[in-house]
């Protein structure tokens, strides 16, 4: 099995996991509309899948041929976890591993999971061994942030770059900050330095604060990084892996029609398995930004099945 990510455009772009956003579903809808070079599930948790938690969360790794490139992102504490789910992610025919050590979420840090793992490196070290002896010939991948309390890039990535991994993806915010200031794309820069002298052969993923291609395309310049990942830019915009330099203005039918085809794909693929809430959150990625959009995301708010929800959207589809 070759290592795609020796294949892809370089700079690329990826579409960062979000836990309870980037579903089988939105990136169907992603793929079809812009799709970015480099997809990741939801992150999934390891010790779910090799326990009696795997009919709940198998559903995380449901992806289809036009997601590909798609790469299985797992997290957890137990190696021995690790190495059993990387043998299920292969046998899935997944294009890589990606190992989530960045999450600053306190429930994941509280276990010692997530970004909790930049302050125990020997246990980060037997998670990535065991990834990749249950992976065989997929690719070994991290994504994860410049430090925990503080910025420790030189001392996390490095360590990191000495394991041989295939590609990292870095979050230019330390895990205290979460998202609340600005990204520092300057420790990104110093981590391209770091992989060009410790390990010239892995890829470097720039993420943070990028929200058009025109932009992803400056900071892969400015910094030298493989590839943008956009996270939250993609709640703005929807089509924001179009490769145009200038965002094109999509009409308020397209994003309707979006919305629409979104709603129909999330009952068909999960009818009850999924809340019919938790359709909810996406909705203001597609109501938005234009004349009546805020009466009709409160009208779309209190539906209460897809029929509501359909019935609310046929008249402005129709003018």
């Amino acid at each position: 099995m070759s290592n795609f990510w020796k294949k892809l455009p370089k700079p690329f772009t990826a579409l960062a996991p979000m836990d309870g956003v980037t579903d089988f579903v939105f990136r169907e809808i992603v793929s079809e509309i812009a799709k970015p070079d480099v997809l990741f599930t939801e992150f999934t948790p390891s010790d779910a899948i090799v326990s009696k938690g795997y009919d709940r969360v198998i559903k995380n790794l449901k992806y289809s041929e036009k997601q590909r490139p798609i790469v299985a992102q797992i997290w957890g504490i137990h190696p021995i976890n690790f190495y059993k789910t990387a043998k299920i992610i292969k046998k899935l025919k997944f294009d890589g591993i990606d190992i989530n050590m960045g999450c600053p979420d306190k429930d994941v840090i509280k276990i010692g999971s997530g970004a909790a793992l930049i302050k125990n490196k020997k246990l980060a070290k037997e998670i990535i061994e065991a990834t990749r002896k249950g992976a065989g010939a997929l690719p070994i991948s991290v994504k994860t942030r410049i430090g925990f309390d503080e910025v420790s890039t030189h001392e996390w990535v490095s360590f990191l770059l000495e394991q041989n991994i295939d590609a990292l993806s870095i979050h230019g915010r330390t895990a205290k900050e979460m998202s609340k200031s600005y990204a520092n794309w300057e420790e990104i820069g110093k981590a391209v330095k770091l992989r060009d002298k410790l390990s010239p052969n892995s890829i470097i993923i720039g993420n943070g604060d990028v929200t058009t291609y025109k932009e992803a395309l400056k900071k892969a310049e400015e910094y030298g990084v493989d590839g943008i990942m956009i996270g939250r830019g993609i709640l703005i915009n929807p089509w924001v892996f179009e490769k145009c330099l200038e965002p094109n203005k999509h009409l308020v039918t397209e994003r309707l029609n979006l919305l629409l085809q979104h709603t129909k794909l999330f009952r068909d693929t999960y009818h009850n398995e999924k809340d019919f809430n938790t359709l909810k959150k996406f909705f203001k990625i597609y109501v938005s930004s234009f004349r009546g959009s805020v009466r009709l995301k409160m009208q779309l708010m209190k539906c209460k099945n897809y029929e509501e929800v359909e019935f609310l959207l046929l008249p402005y589809l129709s003018n």
